[in-house]
């Protein structure tokens, strides 16, 4: 898992470093795809139940999944980009969320706090605690800058298989009380909208964005839990 984890979070790294207005999410996508096969991994977003790409490249106001195409990005977009490998054996998965030249003040700012609200997640770990504690640290920080947390998709068991148990909220409900145990593996990795947190699907069926049309980000992590709290497998060099 530390493997895998750590080739995931170097390809994403790799491809944040291409996004400028101008690239296309398929050029991104190439990056991406081309990345992992150097490192012996196959992407494995691509032909999961149907997904057509490497990579998941979420503009403005999407939330996630969005299929890689030929538009180019434009100065003042932000693009999400969800990065999944399989290397040895097992899953690592992360994503961030990018700014494309210059984005305005509000979009900073919920590239700041998306990324706060991880981290409060991931600080939230801890053995012996219900798994709760995560959504109730992701959801009241972004409560406090007044953002939503989106409610239909959340973080997963990972490791040999893509998606597992525990499913891991990212806003508080008391019957998420399973309990965390040193050695799981899974994902934290909430998704903040500057509006309205429901979402509509497009006719593709995979592209979730905002009902309102208001942006969104997304950043995550694949975690281990340790004795202490956690272990971020998918840290980017």
């Amino acid at each position: 898992m530390r493997r895998a984890g750590r080739a995931a979070g170097e390809v994403l790294a790799e491809v944040g470093r291409a996004v400028r207005a101008g690239v296309t999410t398929d050029e991104l996508d190439a990056i991406a795809h081309q990345a992992c096969i150097a490192r012996g991994a196959y992407p494995s977003p691509l032909n999961y139940h149907g997904f057509p790409k490497s990579l998941c490249t979420s503009v403005n106001e999407v939330i996630l999944h969005g299929i890689p195409d030929s538009r180019p990005l434009a100065d003042g977009d932000i693009v999400s980009l969800d990065v999944t490998l399989y290397l040895d054996g097992v899953h690592g998965d992360c994503c961030a969320s990018f700014p494309v030249g210059e984005v305005d003040e509000e979009s900073r700012r919920l590239l700041r706090v998306g990324e706060e609200c991880l981290l409060r997640g991931i600080e939230a770990v801890c053995p012996g605690r219900p798994i709760s504690d995560v959504g109730r640290a992701v959801e009241n920080h972004a409560a406090a800058h007044g953002y939503g947390v989106v409610r239909s998709f959340c973080g997963h068991g990972i490791g040999e298989d893509f998606h597992t148990d525990p499913q891991v909220l990212h806003y508080y409900d008391p019957r998420a009380n399973q309990v965390m145990e040193e050695g799981m593996t899974f994902t934290v990795e909430p998704m903040l909208t500057a509006g309205s947190y429901r979402h509509v699907i497009w006719p593709d069926g995979w592209t979730a964005a905002t009902a309102d049309g208001k942006r969104a980000v997304q950043f995550e992590h694949t975690l281990l839990v340790t004795g202490e709290g956690a272990e971020i497998l998918t840290a980017r060099p």
